[in-house]
């Protein structure tokens, strides 16, 4: 798949990170991943993000990424595109980068590097070599300490053809609006905010209308319905479920920091898709909020 390619694929449907199966101990749990992929792929997402952020990419070892990334490869081969999440240090995320190219993942997205802030300068340094490290596509991830310029943008995608893509996790539409009117069609967008469909249509009309769902991972009919009636401008189904559903849901989540993670684990567990538990410094949700979450996936009927 050459990069244009996977630029075509992201920007042609809904997407998603499925969680990384851990076990009692806190192990990666590969045969209990391979089971989820294989549960999820039928349901249509244009790609799914191996190790990506509701993956839990921030707590895997060197050691355990390339596992994770050729379990979702092997599992997903003809089914559904796989993009590797990859970001940290930048030698790292060149390590990550190359381990997902080796093994068969179609592209990766660029998590943001760790802990401390940069200038644009520094970041573009980042970014272009990553890129230059690889020769599959490359989406760039907008969010935390990267917060990736206009101007800078612009050298980027001259220097790097492979860099394809442009997720936003920031939500700052000025911002946005900008990138957009200077990029054009360069890239594919995609929304990144945490619960993204609670932003939607608002993305769409920035001309972003792609996203990534967590949610996804354990309501895959409801998460494909929403994107839906976004794509076809059902204002009706999306504020049916933003109130039935996204809004309480996104009480929960608010209940904790961490837990945009943490809540897509509860719910896996509870729709019979254990995944284990989250890995620190992340914590799970109280028992109480759980029941409160299971309430909710109840009222919107069978998966």
């Amino acid at each position: 798949m050459t990069p244009q390619d996977l630029k075509t694929i992201i920007g042609s449907g809904l997407l998603s990170f499925p969680l990384t199966d851990f076990d009692a101990q806190g192990d990666f749990n590969p045969r209990g991943y391979a089971q989820r992929l294989e549960w999820l792929a039928p349901y249509g997402a244009s790609a799914l993000f191996a190790a990506g952020g509701t993956g839990e990419f921030f707590s895997l070892t060197a050691q355990e990424y390339p596992g994770v990334i050729k379990t979702a490869v092997d599992t997903c081969r003809g089914k559904v595109p796989i993009i590797a999440g990859a970001g940290g240090p930048t030698r790292f995320a060149i390590q990550c980068a190359q381990e997902a190219e080796k093994a068969g993942a179609h592209g990766i997205l660029l998590l943001p590097h760790y802990l401390t802030e940069a200038g644009q300068e520094g970041l573009a340094a980042h970014v272009e070599a990553v890129c230059k490290s690889v020769k599959f596509g490359v989406i760039v991830y907008n969010r935390g300490v990267c917060r990736l310029q206009p101007a800078t943008l612009v050298k980027l995608a001259e220097r790097c053809p492979n860099l394809i893509g442009f997720k936003d996790g920031i939500g700052d539409i000025e911002l946005m609006v900008a990138i957009y009117q200077k990029m054009g069609d360069r890239f594919a967008y995609l929304g990144g905010l945490p619960t993204a469909e609670v932003y939607a249509a608002a993305y769409k009309a920035l001309g972003t209308p792609v996203y990534s769902s967590a949610v996804f991972n354990f309501i895959p009919k409801t998460a494909l319905q929403f994107y839906e009636a976004v794509r076809t401008d059902d204002q009706a189904t999306q504020n049916r479920l933003l109130h039935d559903f996204f809004m309480p849901y996104l009480e929960i989540r608010n209940k904790g920091a961490g837990y945009a993670v943490s809540i897509v684990k509860a719910g896996a567990r509870l729709v019979g898709h254990d995944a284990g538990p989250v890995r620190a410094p992340l914590t799970d949700l109280k028992p109480a909020e759980a029941d409160e979450l299971a309430a909710l996936i109840r009222s919107l009927g069978p998966q």
